[in-house]
């Protein structure tokens, strides 16, 4: 029974969160592989662009219920999320034609792009503060668990319960989901094909009659649909605030150069092992050993490396490691 509270609190306090956050970062890392590999630069304005997405959702979901819309046990941000992937598709591909468009056209060299996207970035935090403000915003609603600690334990009879949030539920259906889709569309259609040619080799898809402005309009308008619903994922399943979106910023990076820059499977990967590492390295063990071990060895501390406030420094010491000793990723995608 004590190996089974154990496995029971590893799984509520580690495996079932980790999951759900490695759902949204690998949705995130992918839209910074694709921007990297198809428009390649580094799109330092990501967070902050899955921070206005998830802004708009949350705009349109109080006037959702403010006219007693709602979708019942499940979140009414959920009947948002398409007006808050038009109003981020709009956003960047205005962005893209007034900024980015031009630097191409001059041949820009990559490190200017991502100079103007750290200006873009900062223009867009400000937007999202002066519409929504700096607090945190709690937009979920409907039920909150698909299964309380109380719940599982009254129908195991194990003293240690399982909670699954009803959100945590919904990121990993949704993830699996939009995955799934951007999978189909690269890997079946037409234009599809057109981007991984235009990513493979930009010449020779040039030769070939793909159209470059195409290639690049598809490719913000499948980056807004990915960074806005992990972006409202996220906010369903903590809380929105902009300025942690911008923090955001960096375990996503983790993740795609990780994975490797410019593969889509490898920014999946990486979502989960940068998510996994930062969940476990902060989490205080005490309790899952103390069910694991006998009495005798049980530990009097926490058995915690690292305090929650440094998780981002987990994704950033995974990211130093990788980029020195593999700079291609797990999958051997384009050098950093």
């Amino acid at each position: 029974m004590d190996l089974l509270n154990a496995i029971v609190a590893l799984s509520n306090f580690v495996i079932v969160p980790a999951v759900a956050y490695g759902a949204q970062l690998a949705l995130g890392a992918l839209g910074v592989t694709l921007i990297y590999g198809i428009l390649r630069f580094s799109n330092f304005a990501h967070g902050d662009t899955m921070a206005f997405g998830t802004m708009v959702t949350i705009l349109f979901t109080w006037w959702f219920q403010s006219m007693g819309a709602s979708l019942g046990v499940l979140p009414t941000a959920l009947l948002a999320i398409p007006f808050g992937i038009a109003g981020t598709a709009l956003l960047v591909l205005a962005t893209d034609r007034v900024v980015y468009r031009f630097y191409r056209r001059q041949k820009a060299k990559p490190v200017i792009l991502v100079i103007v996207s750290i200006g873009v970035m900062f223009v867009y935090n400000g937007i999202t503060r002066v519409i929504l403000g700096p607090d945190d915003r709690n937009f979920a609603d409907g039920e909150r668990f698909i299964i309380n600690a109380r719940q599982f334990r009254d129908m195991t009879g194990l003293e240690e319960g399982l909670a699954i949030r009803t959100t945590q539920g919904i990121t990993v259906i949704t993830a699996v989901i939009v995955v799934a889709i951007l999978f189909w569309f690269l890997n079946r259609t037409r234009t599809g094909k057109s981007m991984r040619a235009y990513s493979d080799n930009e010449d020779l898809a040039l030769l070939s009659g793909i159209s470059p402005e195409k290639v690049e309009r598809v490719t913000w308008l499948i980056v807004a649909a990915l960074i806005t619903v992990a972006g409202v994922l996220y906010g369903l399943d903590k809380s929105y605030k902009p300025f942690t979106y911008f923090q955001l910023l960096l375990p996503i990076f983790a993740a795609a150069i990780v994975g490797g820059l410019g593969s889509p499977v490898g920014a999946i990967v990486g979502g989960f092992v940068i998510a996994f590492s930062e969940v476990a390295i902060t989490y205080a063990w005490k309790k899952v050993l103390e069910y694991a071990m006998p009495q005798a060895l049980e530990p009097n501390g926490l058995v915690q490396l690292l305090s929650t406030d440094y998780k981002f420094a987990v994704s950033f010491m995974i990211l130093v490691v990788v980029l020195i000793f593999r700079p291609t990723g797990l999958f051997r995608g384009k050098s950093v």
